[in-house]
């Protein structure tokens, strides 16, 4: 197996690149294009008409799912063939705000920036734009030629109130900045997580010009208020099957490579469909390592397996 020969476990110094190290997965190449994995994605049947209807209805989608199933790479898909650019990102934990999707306040970094300015007998300029930075959501609500893209990833992971704290910001397309309504400015710009990006915020209101395409991922843990299903289109990814997963390596490899681990991609679909909790990327990972492996080396080949296809809920 050429590709285990970097590291050899025998405690010998070597040369960096003496050998050099084996050539990444497509998929792990860096830096990372900002939507390479979307030209890849191939999306079930059923998935291309509900993203038509929540881009038409100007709605959220809500795509349900295993995990590795592809809910999130949907983004970059969409994101890529429409021109939306770069897709804006907000991983839900038990510990996410509205807020902080809106806009965060650096209110004691503007304390010590003023207290410093003080002390050194420089001019103080109350200047909040340096402090105020619009998150994820609130840059997808601010006013666009064309809508955003915005990955709400993990939603059934939040904090039980949260869905229905994004009910009112969804409907309105638009939220307020306290800390600007007070501001004697009328006028101020604030800058997105690219710092590049600003939007001018008037009168501290954001109000968008064009929704934003919301694809919102759950791996199917919880239940959701009927007021929030409601305002969403949803759509449930099919079971994994071996058609599917051949589509996946090939797209991501060739077809050649698909065919040569048939067999590996028919147990892998058998595997799932009893019930072992595998994810689409670690058959990838598999297939790459797999198909330059030395063929007669079938006790590593077994144990390479083993490594890369645990089940995930074998900690």
């Amino acid at each position: 197996m050429a590709w285990t020969s970097y590291y050899r476990g025998d405690g010998q110094p070597r040369e960096e690149a003496e050998p050099p190290l084996p050539p990444s997965p497509p998929w792990r190449e860096f830096p990372r294009p900002d939507v390479a994995e979307g030209r890849l994605f191939q999306p079930p049947e059923g998935l291309v008409e509900a993203v038509n209807a929540a881009l038409s209805l100007r709605r959220p989608l809500l795509v349900t799912g295993m995990p590795g199933s592809g809910k999130s790479t949907l983004i970059e898909s969409v994101a890529s063939e429409l021109k939306l650019g770069a897709p804006l990102r907000w991983h839900i934990t038990s510990r996410s705000t509205l807020t902080d999707s809106l806009y965060r306040y650096d209110v004691l970094g503007r304390i010590h920036a003023q207290q410093f300015a003080q002390l050194s007998g420089a001019p103080v300029e109350d200047s909040i734009a340096d402090f105020l930075q619009l998150g994820p959501l609130g840059a997808a609500l601010a006013p666009t030629e064309r809508p955003r893209a915005l990955l709400i990833d993990e939603i059934d992971k939040s904090d039980l109130d949260l869905p229905s704290d994004l009910l009112d910001v969804l409907e309105r397309g638009e939220f307020r900045i306290p800390e600007l309504t007070r501001h004697q400015d009328q006028r101020v710009s604030i800058r997105e997580s690219d710092a590049a990006i600003t939007h001018e915020i008037v009168d501290g209101r954001v109000r968008c010009t064009n929704f934003p395409f919301i694809v919102m991922t759950s791996n199917g843990e919880r239940d959701f208020p009927a007021a929030f299903l409601r305002r969403c289109v949803r759509f449930r990814m099919p079971p994994i099957n071996e058609e599917m997963l051949a589509r996946i390596v090939e797209a991501h490899l060739d077809a050649a490579t698909a065919a040569r681990v048939s067999e590996l991609i028919s147990q892998f679909a058998r595997d799932v469909g009893a019930g072992r909790s595998l994810a689409t990327d670690q058959l990838l990972n598999a297939v790459f390592l797999l198909t330059g492996a030395d063929p007669e080396d079938a006790a590593a080949r077994e144990r390479l397996t083993g490594l890369l296809l645990r089940d995930l809920s074998d900690a």
